[in-house]
């Protein structure tokens, strides 16, 4: 995100994706790790601004020696941000990827209840996107495969799931855990080739090299496959919008940044 205030088109970007009514509850998953973490200063500055209040929630699996550290670095941030943290320390029967994932969104639910919140976010980033639309094509998906996680999906009966970073990359929220100041832990198992989404990484970052938009082009396609999959009013205006500039021999000539500019001045009836 160019210009000499980056912060501000970071903060519209998930000011966009967030959109929650103000006096409402919203527990930010936050794994210590230094996206979550970014994402909860950021919660914290837009939750002033946008009158809703904010919980950082924990879930320490336990599975290795730096977790409780983890937790204690979680402690620190909502310290220094003056917020409540909430803990979940789930038992295990196994430790794959998939008993992992459904163990920490139960918790995670546990926890948006017990804080009486209607929405949990996590800091799923343009990059986990792209892993996740690689992993759904090299299993032979379908169409709900390669349109990626969902911006927006119930987690529990009264709580809904948000993911408002998909557009967002790790080096733009490199920038903003520098500007907060907060303290981040690294996670080892980040390189354990166990895990099948770590062994993308390598590979994804040799091509990253060649193609510095990869994660944005991927996110955005998830993003339009959803919204057809879906049939949403922004999928019918943006093929409308698209058919009008084609008919006048402009749509080569227009990003898809401006197009979603433009559908989303439309919506607020705002003028682009």
């Amino acid at each position: 995100m160019r210009g000499a205030r980056p912060e501000r088109a970071l903060d519209a970007v998930v000011r966009g994706a967030i959109r929650f009514p103000r006096g409402a509850r919203v527990c930010i998953a936050c794994s210590g790790g230094p996206d979550s973490v970014a994402l909860a200063s950021l919660a914290d500055r837009l939750a002033r601004a946008g009158g809703y209040e904010i919980v950082l929630a924990h879930v320490n699996h336990g599975l290795r020696a730096s977790a409780d550290q983890d937790e204690c670095v979680v402690l620190s941030a909502g310290a220094r941000l003056g917020r409540r943290v909430l803990i979940a320390r789930p038992q295990l029967a196994r430790d794959d990827e998939a008993s992992l994932r459904e163990a920490r969104y139960e918790a995670l639910a546990r926890l948006a209840q017990t804080a009486d919140a209607r929405f949990v976010a996590t800091a799923h980033t343009a990059e986990d996107q792209t892993e996740t639309v690689l992993l759904a094509l090299f299993r032979g998906t379908g169409h709900d495969g390669l349109a990626g996680m969902p911006a927006r999906r119930a987690l529990a009966e009264g709580i809904e799931l948000v993911r408002p970073l998909l557009r967002v990359t790790h080096a733009e929220l490199a920038t903003e855990l520098r500007r907060s100041g907060l303290p981040y832990a690294l996670d080892p198992t980040n390189a354990a080739a166990r895990y099948r989404r770590n062994a993308l990484r390598g590979p994804l970052e040799a091509l990253r090299v060649e193609f510095p938009q990869l994660d944005r082009a991927v996110a955005r396609c998830a993003e339009i496959l959803r919204d057809e999959l879906a049939g949403t009013d922004r999928a019918r205006a943006r093929r409308a919008l698209r058919e009008k500039l084609r008919a006048e021999e402009l749509l080569r000539d227009v990003p898809f940044e401006r197009i979603e500019a433009a559908l989303g001045a439309s919506e607020r009836g705002t003028a682009p």
